[in-house]
């Protein structure tokens, strides 16, 4: 996944979760925030930030606040692309094949699911979850508590009773991490609601990705602990 027109800033404040204060060329610009997690590890005063320019000149902001440097590692953090990257990965064949179709924004009974594929005979729904939260290289969901995360995992389980596949993707927006563990300690019933998907059937899996200023890319596995 490519993004067009990226510079690069100096993060200063943010006012609320949608926006942010960088200083771009040595001017303060009032950027927006495509992330509305807490991300207090990765915006701190003085950080090196990435940002895309919108082409769309009614926008109110003009940039959208797409990435971080943390210590020695870039992270992405734009919550919008996890489910574009899983999409563009599952379309070249990996995972169900080739052959597979891949469709998006899926409506099944009261739910809306990410994805959903058709392989032959297969029937898989899929939630894509983006994961920036990083700690000693373990990386974590969620930084907040998300009942409607939970909400998604108890689907996917409703999905398995009725005869589909059911996938949770974690897509690590950063490379080189040791393993991926929800987030016991901000949000249990979380932890809890994944522990009891697994043994219903549902795969948890998680990936890292290819980072650079202007492109995220899905790449490998990542060793996933629920306890």
């Amino acid at each position: 996944m490519k993004y067009n027109k990226v510079e690069q800033g100096i993060f200063q404040k943010r006012p609320n979760r949608f926006i942010a204060h960088v200083e771009i060329n040595g001017k303060e610009e009032v950027c927006h925030v495509k992330n509305t997690g807490r991300c207090r590890e990765l915006l701190v005063p003085g950080a090196l930030v990435f940002l895309e320019e919108s082409d769309n000149p009614k926008r109110k902001t003009k940039y959208d606040l797409i990435a971080v440097e943390k210590g020695n590692r870039l992270i992405n953090m734009d919550s919008q692309i996890p489910n574009k990257v899983v999409e563009e990965w599952l379309k070249e064949g990996n995972l169900f094949g080739k052959e597979a179709k891949v469709r998006r924004e899926v409506v099944y009974g009261n739910s809306r699911f990410d994805l959903y594929i058709e392989s032959g005979e297969r029937k898989i729904f899929m939630e894509v979850k983006g994961v920036t939260l990083e700690e000693n290289n373990v990386v974590r969901f969620p930084d907040a508590p998300t009942q409607r995360g939970v909400k998604h995992i108890q689907e996917l389980e409703k999905c398995i009773k009725e005869g589909y596949e059911a996938y949770l993707i974690f897509v690590i927006q950063m490379e080189n991490v040791d393993y991926f563990t929800p987030n016991r300690d901000t949000h249990p019933e979380f932890a809890e609601a994944l522990k009891t998907a697994e043994k219903a059937g549902v795969h948890i899996l998680a990936y890292d990705c290819i980072v650079r200023k202007d492109l995220i890319n899905l790449a490998k596995p990542v060793r996933v602990y629920l306890e």
